[in-house]
């Protein structure tokens, strides 16, 4: 006599044993979009020292004195420059450190974000 394990027992008792917890697994997947990204952009103005600007550039931007220099150059001489690109958070976030620190320092430097 053959004792059967109780998954087999039951109304199928002709299934042969091979064929037992066959099938196809699927899973769905969700496509994720990538976030939009975002350029922030110093604009050049007449009143804010170029030292400043390089300031700026370091501390929030984590530029080297040479990159910030460049860009500071770039800004000065066509008007605008990008300081770097982000998801739109972080993008958000430092236009507003970098507004809040010129009017602090009484200096009328614009930043602004773009989707790229």
């Amino acid at each position: 006599m053959t004792i059967k394990p109780a998954f087999l027992q039951g109304d199928n008792d002709d299934r042969n044993s091979d064929e037992i917890g066959t099938g196809i697994a699927t899973q769905v997947r969700k496509k994720v979009k990538k976030p939009s990204l975002y350029r922030v952009l110093l604009l050049n103005d007449d009143f804010t020292p170029m030292e400043f600007v390089i300031v700026v550039l370091q501390r929030f931007f984590s530029k080297t004195s040479d990159e910030a220099t460049q860009i500071m150059l770039h800004v000065h001489n066509n008007g605008v420059g990008q300081c770097g690109v982000y998801s739109y958070e972080i993008a958000e976030t430092k236009v507003s450190q970098v507004m809040d620190f010129a009017q602090k320092n009484q200096h009328p430097l614009q930043c602004v974000m773009e989707k790229q």
